[in-house]
């Protein structure tokens, strides 16, 4: 039987779009979207990013690693720590032209943004300092810049603000009571450091997690709430479904429902409405269809190419043929 015309109005009003724009946002508040139908989850979501963004452009990044392996770091999550053994080789830095290669041919693909990652605790002022040469050369062709270079000590921000650097990139990666689960050798504080550094030299944060880690819907509702609680919430907004690398130890974890990592984007983009929400790491293994149910519940970011930092990404010519089945388009670049 159809519905009454009541039953749908109270439907519709479980969460407007308006009250995306309430402050502080609490765990339990989310934890309510994560519980409702997936249906009006995802039509609330659909509402929020309909009325912020074009529904059908997504803004295409490259990731490219310029500095691989040998981090001091225990994340369980990555290969990139010295301490564990997955074949990933501690190479030296990129030289200028191997990265302005990598970012002409992204442009040449259609990114928009290039960013750049390196495996450092913290960089040392040599390190920052062919970094600053890289910003300026791939913001001379004309592409948003980011890097993740890891913490940054006091002044580091300026520097790459004045280079042209457009985004900094920090994730929290999970809820603050989880965090211990996952990293032991720096803690929840540093990382908050590092972003409040990155909002006083005026450049956009971009800021999100990693879900699949073996945490509760609940620690994923706190990163949620982490995040769309900063004063402003992040600018971009990445969220990764953990790829489970051999050597690592959260290698072996119960995978998270494909489901509630949907869920999980659709709660990112009812509470940080203009944010832009990224489909990160974990592409390559959730598929199609699910990527296609992330766009509707309001993912509007990639990252476009076959390899991010050192793990597998679905190719160029893949993400380019279901865009074109989804009448998705690229965003146009934001930086002058």
């Amino acid at each position: 039987m159809p519905q009454s015309s009541a039953n749908l109005q109270q439907q519709d009003t479980i969460v407007m779009p308006q009250q995306a724009s309430q402050s502080p946002w609490t765990v339990a508040g989310i934890e309510a979207l994560f519980a409702l139908p997936f249906n009006d989850l995802l039509y609330q979501a659909q509402q929020v990013h309909r009325a912020n963004f074009d529904p059908n452009a997504v803004q295409l990044s490259t990731l490219l690693s310029i500095k691989t392996g040998g981090c001091a770091e225990d994340c369980g999550y990555c290969p990139q720590a010295a301490r564990y053994h997955t074949g990933v080789d501690n190479t030296e830095t990129l030289s200028l032209d191997a990265v302005m290669a990598a970012a002409t041919a992204a442009r040449a693909q259609g990114a928009t943004r290039f960013c750049m990652g390196a495996a450092w605790r913290s960089p040392k002022q040599r390190d920052l300092d062919r970094v600053v040469e890289m910003v300026q050369a791939v913001r001379g062709l004309g592409m948003e810049t980011c890097a993740t270079l890891g913490m940054l000590k006091p002044g580091q921000a300026e520097q790459l603000r004045d280079a042209g650097l457009d985004y900094y990139n920090h994730n929290i990666d999970t809820a603050e009571d989880y965090y211990g689960e996952v990293i032991t050798t720096r803690d929840y504080g540093d990382r908050l450091d590092t972003l409040a550094q990155v909002r006083e030299a005026g450049l956009h944060v971009c800021c999100g997690g990693i879900v699949g880690m073996g945490e509760t819907r609940t620690a994923r509702a706190t990163l949620i709430a982490q995040l769309a609680n900063m004063q402003p919430y992040p600018e971009s907004v990445p969220i990764n479904n953990l790829v489970q690398v051999p050597g690592t130890p959260l290698h072996g974890t119960a995978a998270l429902d494909p489901l509630e990592f949907v869920r999980t984007i659709a709660c990112a983009r009812i509470t940080m409405p203009k944010a832009m929400v990224r489909l990160s790491a974990g592409r390559q293994e959730m598929g199609e269809a699910i990527q296609t149910l992330c766009f509707l519940a309001g993912a509007n970011s990639i990252f476009y190419g076959e390899k991010l930092l050192t793990t597998e990404n679905p190719e160029v010519a893949r993400d380019q043929d279901l865009m074109a089945r989804l009448g998705l388009h690229p965003m146009a670049v934001a930086c002058a």
